[in-house]
């Protein structure tokens, strides 16, 4: 049985920052039944992108990373985001089916993009709750923990969710003038200071790259799940245009890999000081929660 995921603690002087690549694992469990070919099957992985930011502990800032696929169980995903398609009979609760699971990419996937059926046949509750139990839960309960205890240590926290995209998709070109390079979401402005995004947008435009933010992506659960701005907690979801790094059809380093890795070395730094001095100054970007008597 694989694992579920790598856990590199900040080495010192830490801050508090952490990174998480739900999305980068590729130990493929034995009861995952897909049909697809294994080559079509991968193209969900994001590739690479926790060696990206491997580099985050030794600026002192946290990083876990899933080690399993997320096409057998997406953690990116709401715990009810599960389309009743999928089970071979009623699922034992309340459901709250999104978008991504009426599109085949819920909390378990359906489909194989665009629309290709992963599984010859329906897949049962049971099956469904070991994956949420052995895969999806621990993981949030790492996060989650890890979250909390920096908030605790420091009075507020600054946690950067990393992706990848794929180069071709509509959406993914600025203005008509060329592909983008990253896009970063922040649900329309809900799960951290504009300040953070700013930041962020601002160190890459001025390493030469061009970003889009929450177009076309906003973030999905684990921002939303583990973001509170007004009490400190700010989540950013961070996605690089694959083109820069790797071979799409191959799976293979391209020559770009190194140089981004070096810049993303940098954009960790500077997220990193960015916490420094915020906490060191006392303050949050945005002021804490009222808490008001009953």
């Amino acid at each position: 049985m694989p694992g579920v995921l790598s856990y590199f603690k900040a080495a010192a002087p830490a801050c508090s920052v952490i990174f998480d690549s739900p999305h980068s694992g590729a130990e493929y469990p034995e009861d995952f039944d897909y049909i697809v070919p294994f080559e079509r099957i991968r193209r969900a992985e994001d590739m690479f992108v926790d060696e990206l930011f491997a580099a985050a502990p030794e600026h002192g800032a946290d990083l876990i990373a899933a080690l399993f696929p997320r096409s057998y169980v997406d953690v990116n995903r709401a715990i009810d985001d599960l389309d009743p398609a999928l089970l071979s009979s009623r699922w034992p609760g309340q459901l709250g089916a999104g978008e991504k699971a009426r599109l085949g990419h819920g909390l378990v996937w359906r489909l194989c993009p665009p629309d290709i059926d992963i599984y010859a046949g329906k897949l049962s509750p049971d099956d469904v709750r070991h994956r949420i139990e052995r895969y999806w839960r621990p993981y949030h309960d790492r996060l989650r923990q890890s979250i909390d205890a920096l908030h605790r240590q420091f009075g507020a926290v600054w946690h950067v969710n990393c992706h990848s995209m794929p180069s071709g998709t509509k959406g993914y070109f600025l203005n008509g003038a060329g592909p983008v390079d990253f896009v970063l979401g922040d649900r329309d402005g809900t799960t951290c200071s504009a300040e953070f995004l700013d930041v962020v947008g601002e160190t890459l435009r001025q390493m030469g790259y061009t970003v889009k933010v929450n177009d076309p992506y906003k973030g999905v659960e684990l921002v939303r799940a583990y973001s509170d701005p007004p009490a400190g907690r700010h989540s950013l979801q961070i996605e690089i245009n694959r083109a820069l790094y790797m071979d799409e059809v191959s799976f293979e380093r391209l020559a770009g890999f190194d140089p981004l890795k070096r810049n993303i070395d940098r954009l960790i730094g500077t997220i990193c000081e960015f916490a420094r001095d915020r906490v060191r100054a006392g303050t949050n970007p945005l002021p804490a929660r009222v808490q008001t008597a009953p």
